[in-house]
């Protein structure tokens, strides 16, 4: 049997709680994603560097890497907004480097809080040094009648010392002093997905989008008509997926990088049992599972899918069924 990774023709890797937590690696991740006989391309709702900083950031981790291989939330924001606006339009920059440089990138202007006169858009990504003055210049360009673009709307950002909040939670500042919503970008939107094939040539339906969140990695596979593994590394778990809707349930389950070399068991059903390789499972009033290993958790998921899928249980019961500790 082969591995997982042989039924495509590229990757598409999430880098926060999948590749490293803060500056540190996710243990297994660097052998594994050095050991892939396919391209990956790093794609990342973090706004707050260039892809050339999150390139050196990988090589220093240990993983073979270019730059042109690594796209930002910014970058692909940056392109939305070159397909609208003239070639050196000015845009208030809101975030970490990043968001300036991609600007720059796509032949439009960036300017900074404090200096921005009147802005075609505002572009908000996340930036660990943003400040109230800078939420507070976004703000009034927006009711002047800048466009505003958000690279993502993430709540919170995996770092080594646990969550912390993330551009999702910078824009919700924002949100209360304008009069609309941003145009979100990144995950679980297309465009950056879109972008990831491209730049490896590859097709969508040939692409596996790896993520630990269910609704940024996998709803946006989902939305892009990728295959979505959910890695059991960051974000969410099991019982997250056990609950969640059909938009956001991931194609594979993963308990780390290493499992995209592994073989991956097809699901078969016989009667009311849900088999995955040597596990199986099956949810009636409670939930019966026998085997070893993650196989086990994948039998799990088939089975409180059908029945949440069949009524027959909620999606607070499935969570409930697949929750630990």
């Amino acid at each position: 049997m082969t591995g997982l990774v042989d039924e495509f023709d590229a990757v598409v890797c999430d880098l926060d709680g999948v590749v490293y937590t803060g500056p540190v690696a996710v243990d297994q991740a660097v052998d594994a994603l050095n050991a892939l006989p396919l391209p990956v391309v790093y794609a990342t709702n973090n706004a707050a560097r260039t892809p050339g900083d999150v390139a050196a950031h990988l090589r220093d981790l240990g993983i073979t890497v270019s730059d042109e291989l690594v796209l930002t939330s910014s970058l692909a924001a940056a392109r939305e907004l070159s397909d609208v606006l003239p070639s050196g339009a000015t845009v208030l920059a809101v975030g970490g480097e990043g968001v300036g440089a991609a600007l720059r990138a796509v032949g439009l202007v960036p300017v900074l809080p404090g200096d921005e006169g009147e802005v075609a858009a505002v572009l908000q990504g996340y930036g660990p040094k943003v400040t109230a003055a800078d939420l507070g210049a976004a703000a009034a360009a927006i009711r002047a009648g800048a466009r505003w673009v958000a690279t993502n709307d993430d709540l919170t950002l995996p770092t080594e010392r646990g969550p912390a909040p993330g551009n999702g939670s910078l824009v919700g500042a924002v949100r209360p002093a304008v009069d609309v919503d941003p145009e979100v970008i990144g995950k679980p939107h297309p465009p950056i997905y879109v972008l990831a094939a491209r730049a490896v040539g590859a097709d969508a339906a040939r692409t596996l989008a790896v993520g630990d969140r269910l609704e940024t990695d996998i709803a946006g596979a989902h939305a892009t008509g990728m295959a979505g593994a959910l890695v059991l590394t960051g974000v969410h778990g099991v019982a997250d997926a056990a609950a969640a809707p059909p938009g956001q349930r991931p194609t594979y389950l993963l308990t780390d990088l290493r499992d995209l070399l592994a073989a991956y068991p097809a699901a078969r059903v016989e009667g009311e049992w849900f088999h995955r390789g040597e596990a199986r499972a099956r949810c009636t009033d409670t939930l019966e599972t026998e085997g070893q290993g993650i196989d086990v958790e994948r039998a799990a998921l088939d089975a409180v899918w059908a029945a949440v899928d069949a009524g027959r249980i909620t999606r607070g019961d499935a969570r409930a069924m697949l929750a630990t500790g």
